[in-house]
């Protein structure tokens, strides 16, 4: 496990892109883990995670303010694959507490769509012709 450990610091240590250090992190700890199940996996998902926001609020943090509400309006409104993925997950036979986070889910997911189509209408009507 040290190796694998060791391994995961030196892929690091040689990518200085944000992007490209996601990736070949994530890589890197897929390698190192093994598929077996249980905390190791645990360890990688929640990595995986941690890594994610990081990436997140370095991208987010680059982008100009001017151009941040029609980005962010755009991809919440595309962002309905989400809700197909909490449709699936709520539809999933695997407990009663699946179903009921799926179902907080899809409330969510809802209200993701429907907010990123409010604000680009509201932002499309700023720019329209008054009469």
């Amino acid at each position: 496990m040290l190796f694998s450990i060791l391994a995961v610091q030196e892929t690091v240590a040689e990518v200085d892109g944000t992007v490209e250090t996601l990736a070949k992190v994530v890589s890197a700890v897929t390698e190192a883990v093994p598929q077996s199940g249980g905390a190791a996996h645990l360890i990688l998902l929640l990595t995986v995670f941690v890594l994610a926001v990081f990436l997140g609020i370095e991208i987010i943090t680059k982008i100009p303010p001017t151009l941040h509400t029609p980005l962010m309006s755009g991809s919440n409104a595309i962002s309905g694959i989400t809700l197909v993925g909490a449709v699936l997950a709520t539809g999933a036979d695997n407990g009663p507490w699946a179903t009921i986070l799926g179902f907080s889910a899809i409330v969510f997911a809802t209200m993701n769509v429907v907010g990123g189509f409010v604000v680009t209408n509201r932002m499309l009507a700023m720019f329209r012709t008054k009469k």
